[in-house]
């Protein structure tokens, strides 16, 4: 990818993934999914990197979304869902590539930005969020959904959740609420606002920077465009949330917004009342194991274990069927309290994968 227009192939995909002046850029290309990405974009993703590591012309990269409504609304669920349903082992080859690729962006040698414009969903903040430059806009919608499809915050967002100040972390993996782009600021998933229609200027700036730019160079041109935001709604109901959430059993965390009464207790009540209770008890012991953790790699490593254990679940299909399937809005979980949620179920998800571990 040395010169600046992609084959025409690539350019018609799924991924559109070339060198423009001095960017190597990656465009997320299914708007009519909000750029749902599929293991061969993964694969594409990671083969770009490759030649854009490689190519001295390329100075950094722009991870972008086709289309006006985000950046990506997630994993294709739907060929998990299938696949799960088959009993298949697409679970067990996406997630081990896609978890690869997110610890790569983290360490990627070159300045990647990533544009989090409108939706940003599950793998698509694995795509953006452990990048070096975080760009989110007024239009931002980030959300870590999955417990709501008796999943997890994978992708690395146990490790991502667990650096938030206080609860805030906690709140958001177990609710799935959605983030404002000064919300993801203050969440540390992201570094800086500036307004949705200044992104096509930034991208000339950012596709012009010269040879040799470093990575505070590129972030001092995006401050130029930036607002200046550094928290959003959320972080004034951080002392109830730390005080509803700072703890390490459900049940506790169920108490606390029982006892608090409030309209915003009583409505963060009705919503986790919505999701998979096993889920829930998996998401809330990865986010205080990754408080431990020294690594985003040891995180997806936990990760991968309690998502291959999900993809064998009922409630993964439930959920799926639920929410994306019949849209009937109504799964049935089993178990259906997380009362009942035992140790025993919960082993499996932790278990030694052994020659199946995920490696780096």
């Amino acid at each position: 990818m040395t010169d600046q227009t992609a084959p025409a192939a690539t350019q018609e995909g799924d991924l559109i993934a070339r060198r423009e002046g001095s960017a190597g850029i990656v465009r997320l290309n299914r708007p009519k999914t909000i750029n749902a990405v599929t293991l061969e974009m993964f694969r594409g993703v990671d083969k770009a990197l490759d030649q854009f590591e490689a190519d001295p012309e390329v100075v950094l990269i722009l991870l972008e979304g086709a289309g006006d409504r985000g950046l990506c609304a997630g994993g294709d669920i739907r060929a998990l869902y299938d696949s799960s349903q088959l009993k298949g082992d697409l679970g067990k080859i996406l997630w081990r590539e896609e978890y690869i690729l997110n610890a790569r962006i983290a360490k990627f040698p070159k300045p990647y930005v990533a544009f989090m414009d409108g939706i940003v969903m599950g793998g698509g903040v694995g795509l953006s969020a452990h990048g070096a430059h975080r760009v989110v806009t007024e239009r931002t919608k980030l959300a870590m959904p999955e417990v709501g499809l008796g999943f997890f915050p994978d992708v690395g967002g146990t490790w991502l959740l667990s650096h938030s100040p206080g609860e805030i972390g906690t709140y958001f993996g177990l609710t799935g609420q959605t983030m404002s782009g000064p919300d993801a600021i203050y969440a540390r998933f992201a570094d800086a606002v500036v307004p949705s229609n200044q992104l096509p200027v930034l991208r000339n700036v950012l596709t012009e920077v010269r040879p040799g730019t470093s990575s505070s160079e590129v972030r001092a041109f995006i401050d130029d465009f930036a607002t200046g935001e550094t928290a959003g709604p959320v972080a004034a109901m951080e002392p109830r949330i730390d005080a509803w959430f700072g703890h390490d059993r459900m049940e506790d965390i169920f108490a606390a917004l029982d006892r608090d009464g409030s309209e915003l207790a009583r409505s963060t009540l009705k919503t986790l009342n919505e999701k998979s209770p096993r889920g829930m008890v998996v998401t809330l012991k990865l986010l205080r194991l990754a408080r431990g953790s020294s690594s985003l790699e040891q995180c997806l490593v936990r990760e991968y274990r309690a998502a291959l254990e999900v993809f064998r679940s009922d409630d993964f299909r439930e959920g799926v069927r639920a929410a994306v399937i019949d849209k009937d809005r109504n799964p049935k979980w089993s178990p259906s309290r997380v009362e009942d949620v035992t140790p025993e179920m919960l082993a499996p998800y932790f278990a030694n994968l052994g020659a199946d571990e995920l490696v780096f």
